[in-house]
């Protein structure tokens, strides 16, 4: 069977983006997206010097990320290797782009679906070669089946050492270079300045990646050096593990000018999600949180509830539920194909996963909601639907776990961002959904009358999600050392570079430090204890919020190209 792949000559290229035009022309590429562009980096020291090109687009990996994250099957792999997209299919999720470890995709802005390289396919099944091939004036593009021991790509890949970008992502790339440089290779081995030889460096992605003030200025690093070995020399003390000197590993201890090492040209691209994921991840935790608080309560018999509120709290956890269905809807980029996701599932995304886990907790939600709230109307006796309660909480409850956590999953095939693939993310998700589901209802309780017992078992709830949440962030995801770089120097970004105010004043300082010296403050003074709760739990979400912000923002700030 037919296994395409493309090789790069990098001996024969010269830097001339004919492959570029070519592709642009071909496919009718709209300015300020590529499908194929030619990076630029530049090293030594003049008169030593060199420029490195590279040709980068999407490898059509053997095991594509991409097709695996997409909700509607919009990318997808034909039997012949090539990753083809389908723009009638996509939604605009901008799901597979945080995927691609590659930065090969992205989102056309006139017809708003996700796009890259498809190995010209139309040509391809009409036995022709791809556009950027033929124009080559070098004839370092080479394309072919690699499964064909007679191919020219199969002979030079059996013969020549090449490489590809990123092997460790176990993603099987099918883009083969020879004579690849590392600098090249590595988004980042090289510095971006602000500018480019053509042109001024606008992607938030790029500007300021390598340094932790998050400004695009380089922060010069203190050289201490308080110890002397036996022979006399000195002593440098040990870095930050996984960083580097936050520059290129080829630069230690010299300056740009002295050792150069700079992108000088490279595609630009834009962060796919904003504000809205973030958001989107507080709601539906609230919405789950509220939901499993009181579900706990009745199926444990915890606490005395009465249809009232009952009704009320669970009218919340649906308004929750419902704002982050409307989040998820408005961050498509067409979200007028939204009911595509339950038309013709991907059941291997955890995006259809997830939509048709909300689906099932809100219907279980809303049946129960619709119970109390009728008993509480005096539509039937309340006597009538007690024996029900602990069958909607113990049905409900694993739906509402599932609903808080099926994020992390998703987050785990976003195999562009290393930060976000932490097998912590579960436990900490269904933390933090207890931590706000207890702090909504505890801001509540000064408007909707409460038994003791539930208030006492809502701020336990809330103490101990504080937390244990606190010590999972220090201690878990920030405490110990990420394993890739990429995931380094994300997490740096968040505790020390340009986001670390979102984490230490928003998350630690308002999130959690100030609603645990709250509760101290309704153990002393019980009788403002419920407005001082309720200021607690505000002050909770919010402080989530900063820290989610950080969280989906920092690792789409690493470059991948």
């Amino acid at each position: 069977m037919t296994n395409y792949g493309f090789l790069i000559d990098q001996r024969k290229c010269i830097g001339c983006h004919a492959c570029s035009t070519a592709c642009k022309s071909e496919n009718e590429v709209p300015l300020g997206v590529y499908r194929t562009w030619v990076k630029y980096v530049e090293t030594g020291t003049f008169p030593n010097t060199r420029r490195h090109f590279q040709v980068t687009r999407c490898n059509h990996c053997a095991n594509p990320p991409c097709v695996r994250i997409c909700p509607v099957t919009a990318m997808y792999q034909r039997t012949d290797g090539i990753v083809e997209f389908d723009p009638k299919v996509c939604i605009g999720c901008k799901a597979c782009m945080q995927a691609c470890p590659y930065d090969a995709i992205y989102i056309d802005p006139d017809t708003h679906n996700a796009a890259k390289c498809h190995f010209c396919a139309h040509r391809v099944d009409q036995g022709l070669k791809p556009a950027c091939e033929i124009v080559c004036p070098e004839q370092a593009i080479i394309s072919g089946d690699l499964d064909d021991p007679n191919s020219l790509i199969s002979q030079l890949i059996a013969r020549e050492p090449v490489s590809v970008r990123k092997p460790e992502q176990g993603t099987a790339p099918k883009l083969f270079y020879i004579d690849a440089d590392q600098t090249t290779l590595t988004p980042t081995a090289s510095t971006t300045s602000s500018t480019f030889m053509w042109a001024d460096v606008v992607s938030e992605q790029l500007v300021g990646h390598h340094h932790g003030n998050g400004n695009g200025r380089v922060k010069a690093a203190r050289e201490v050096i308080p110890l002397t070995a036996a022979s006399g020399a000195k002593i440098r003390p040990p870095r930050e593990q996984g960083l580097g000197i936050g520059q290129s590993a080829l630069m230690m201890g010299g300056r740009v000018a002295g050792h150069m090492v700079q992108t000088a040209y490279n595609a630009q691209h834009k962060i796919p999600w904003h504000w809205p994921v973030p958001a989107y991840l507080v709601t539906k935790g609230i919405g789950s949180g509220v939901f499993l608080a009181i579900a706990v309560a009745v199926g444990l018999g915890l606490a005395p509830l009465a249809a009232p509120l009952l009704a009320i709290a669970l009218f919340v956890s649906l308004l929750f539920i419902g704002i982050t269905t409307g989040l998820l809807v408005f961050d498509l980029d067409k979200p007028h194909m939204f009911f595509t996701i339950l038309t013709r599932p991907q059941w291997r995304s955890w995006l259809t996963r997830g939509a048709f886990i909300l689906i099932g907790f809100t219907g279980v939600a809303g049946l129960w909601f619709l119970a109390e709230a009728g008993a509480a109307f005096n539509l039937w006796p309340e006597a009538a639907i007690a024996g029900l309660r602990p069958l909607f909480a113990w049905v409900g409850i694993p739906l509402a776990v599932m609903a808080a956590i099926y994020t992390a999953f998703l987050f785990a095939q976003a195999e562009g961002r290393d930060l976000w693939q932490s097998p912590l993310l579960p436990a900490h998700l269904l933390v933090q959904a207890l931590m706000v589901g207890a702090g909504t209802l505890l801001l509540m309780a000064p408007f909707v009358a409460m038994p003791a017992e539930i208030l006492t078992l809502l701020g336990w709830l809330f103490a101990g999600g504080l937390a244990l949440d606190l010590f999972m962030l220090l201690l878990g995801e920030f405490g110990i050392p990420h394993a890739s770089e990429v995931a380094a120097r994300a997490a740096h970004d968040i505790s020390h570079g340009r986001y670390r105010r979102h984490f230490w004043q928003g998350a630690i300082g308002v999130g959690h430090v100030a609603p645990l010296a709250l509760i101290a403050l309704a153990l002393l003074a019980p009788a403002l204890a419920a407005p001082l709760l309720a200021v607690a739990g505000l002050a909770a979400i919010a402080g989530l919020y900063a820290f989610e912000y950080a969280f989906v923002m920092a690792p789409q700030h690493v470059p991948n190209s």
